[in-house]
């Protein structure tokens, strides 16, 4: 019987309790790595199999199999669906300095400098080197490169981030996006600050591979080593919890002497007196600020230019420190190409807009027509969620209105009876908050 290929496919989670785990532990525990590791990558790929082929070892001689394996080790029929094998349940490492042999900047305890900009073509083109390397992974060794060689690691190489970051920081170093608006280079991240060590993970995505948008092309490290394979949106596990996040330091791809790349973040503020503050103004009365101007646009920073400018982030669906109303990188490229949703119109100034009262589940079946109706799906539109309309919304409930409630609902995390299509009060409410 040879248990041997379930240990070298699979990264056990570090509570396991078989055998071979055990032992694992105990031959990795006494010894700490030091960041900077000598020669080449390949001699810890076989120091590595040595612990797992030892691993292996104990649990065939432990007797009974079955008994001593947990469920999660037992290999079982693969379902049409397990493109991407199982997601990782590995813990992942912490913020640190660049590492390893061969490093190209030097070791520094200091904080990760500011983002570097970078070009998408530039992301998913590191990223694919580690693919054709098939980086072993680890989270206390360090590639040629300097990255330690889990998935956060990955994500800071191909970032080109100034140190390695963990699943709780890279958040960082990012804008959080909505899921329909991926685009290659962006990343998917779910980080569980109660236990990173339970599913805590972050892929790239590469691109959708279906025309439904249900699944992507995910650049990944994770055991047993860097993979490029079709995915569910987001993931196998915690699905409903990653959130897509874009690069603060992402430039047009045409180069930064562009008339239109982003200025700098210097640019904007208290004191600010350019030309590039009339042009975000205009570009805002454009998208739907203009209530927000009693005269102008003009050159000197004002209020009205951080109300604009906030309204039009909270448009996206950003929020805290994402929203501040001070334009980033993110926000003068979806300005400057015409992306992203404009600003709603309101009477309530830039404050919380009135949720208005639900009117009912009646108003929401086969073979109504109402205004109610009508106005749901207008929302839905406004919130990403309006891809099952061929045309419309209109008056007339339709099986379209009910599939992008049902999106909705599942994008809450919703499941079953409670994500069946149909609004309830609570539906409602999230949907017009």
């Amino acid at each position: 019987m040879a248990t041997g290929p379930v240990f070298e496919e699979y990264e056990p989670a570090t509570d396991c309790g078989c055998a071979g785990c055990a032992l694992q532990r105990r031959a990795a525990a006494p010894r700490t790595l030091p960041p900077r590791l000598g020669g080449h990558p390949a001699a810890h790929g076989a120091r590595r199999a040595l612990v797992l082929a030892t691993a292996a070892g104990v649990v065939l001689s432990a007797g009974a199999a079955g008994a001593a394996t947990p469920a999660g080790h037992v290999a079982g029929p693969v379902r049409a669906d397990d493109l991407a094998g199982p997601a990782p349940g590995t813990p992942q490492g912490r913020p640190g300095p660049l590492g390893g042999a061969g490093s190209a900047r030097p070791l520094t305890a200091d904080a990760p400098p500011a983002p570097r900009t970078t070009t998408r073509r530039e992301i998913i083109a590191r990223a694919k080197t580690w693919v054709a390397a098939k980086v072993p992974y680890a989270m206390e060794e360090y590639w040629s490169d300097g990255y330690r060689q889990d998935c956060s690691g990955y994500v800071s190489m191909a970032w080109d981030l100034g140190g390695n970051e963990w699943t709780g920081s890279l958040s960082a170093y990012g804008t959080p996006i909505a899921r329909a608006e991926l685009e290659p280079g962006d990343i998917l991240l779910f980080h569980n600050p109660a236990d990173p060590a339970k599913g805590s993970h972050v892929t790239i995505f590469g691109g959708w591979t279906n025309g439904a948008h249900s699944q992507y092309m995910a650049y990944e490290q994770t055991p047993p080593a860097t993979r490029k394979k079709p995915t569910p949106l987001a993931y196998w596990s915690h699905s409903d919890q990653y959130t897509a996040y874009r690069y603060n330091g992402l430039t047009d791809e045409s180069g930064g002497g562009s008339p239109e790349a982003f200025p700098g973040a210097a640019a904007f503020g208290p004191g600010a007196d350019n030309a590039h503050v009339t042009r975000l103004g205009d570009m805002l009365v454009a998208r739907g600020g203009g209530r927000f101007y009693a005269q102008g646009p003009g050159p000197v920073w004002s209020d009205a230019d951080r109300r604009a400018t906030r309204a039009f982030q909270r448009a996206q669906g950003w929020k805290g420190a994402h929203a501040d109303g001070l334009p980033g990188p993110d926000t003068w490229r979806r300005l400057v190409q015409g992306a992203g949703r404009s600003i709603p119109p309101t009477t309530a100034g830039d404050g919380p807009r009135a949720v208005p009262a639900f009117p009912g589940r009646g108003y929401f079946k086969p073979g109504q027509s109402n205004a109610h109706v009508e106005r749901l799906g207008e929302q839905l539109v406004r919130k990403g969620y309006g891809r099952h309309y061929a045309s419309g919304p209109g008056r007339r409930w339709t099986e379209a209105d009910r599939r992008n409630v049902e999106a909705f609902q599942r994008a809450q995390g919703w499941r079953g009876g409670v994500a069946d299509g149909y609004p309830g009060p609570d539906t409602w409410r999230r949907l017009f908050s």
